[in-house]
């Protein structure tokens, strides 16, 4: 499980959802697709609430799934 440090807040839910199927061209794209909102936050350009951009995924491989300890840096 990503460090709850390096977890999306409700804000970047709310914003990325609704961006991935406002218009045709995004909802065929992404039709059928597994998605995370860290994902759609990358593509559109989103920030969460505290101006950070999340990459909760690649802190889950490189940092936890190294067996390092808790690290954000980079990853927020």
């Amino acid at each position: 499980m990503p460090a709850p440090t390096t977890a999306r807040t409700p804000t970047t839910a709310r914003a990325t959802g609704p961006a991935a199927v406002e218009r045709p061209d995004r909802r065929a794209r992404w039709n059928g697709a597994s998605l995370s909102s860290g994902g759609l936050a990358q593509v559109y350009g989103f920030d969460d609430a505290d101006g950070s951009r999340l990459d909760c995924w690649r802190n889950l491989v490189e940092v936890m799934g190294a067996g390092k300890p808790a690290d954000t840096t980079g990853y927020r």
